[in-house]
């Protein structure tokens, strides 16, 4: 997994990339396929927003979080990014589990 760590007006210090590494290898320990992740953090006035920009076999997921502390929206931004990133993997796994594919499906003849 690559990751981007970029900060529009702040500085990425070394205890933010830190947490911002930790926070994204929960990603992939429910997720082992994940190609390259993006993060940006930006401060406009008193808003602190992170976003990711997660690239997936299949998918790009967008996930970004507005707060007024850095650490709380890169929290609320794992969490968001975790929901998304187990909704896709049940949705790519799910395909051809339910119906059986085009073997399993029985044909009826009259």
């Amino acid at each position: 997994m690559n990751l981007t760590i970029t900060g529009h007006h702040l500085d990425v210090t070394p205890a933010i990339r830190g947490y911002v590494e930790e926070k994204m290898d929960r990603v992939t320990r429910h997720f082992d396929q994940v190609i390259d992740v993006s993060v940006i953090l930006s401060v406009d006035k008193l808003e602190q927003k992170a976003e990711a920009n997660v690239h997936v076999p299949g998918k790009d997921i967008y996930v970004e979080s507005i707060d007024a502390d850095m650490y709380a929206a890169l929290d609320a931004l794992a969490d968001k990014l975790d929901r998304q990133i187990l909704k896709h993997k049940e949705k790519s796994g799910n395909v051809h589990r339910e119906s059986g594919g085009v073997k399993g499906q029985s044909i009826e003849a009259e």
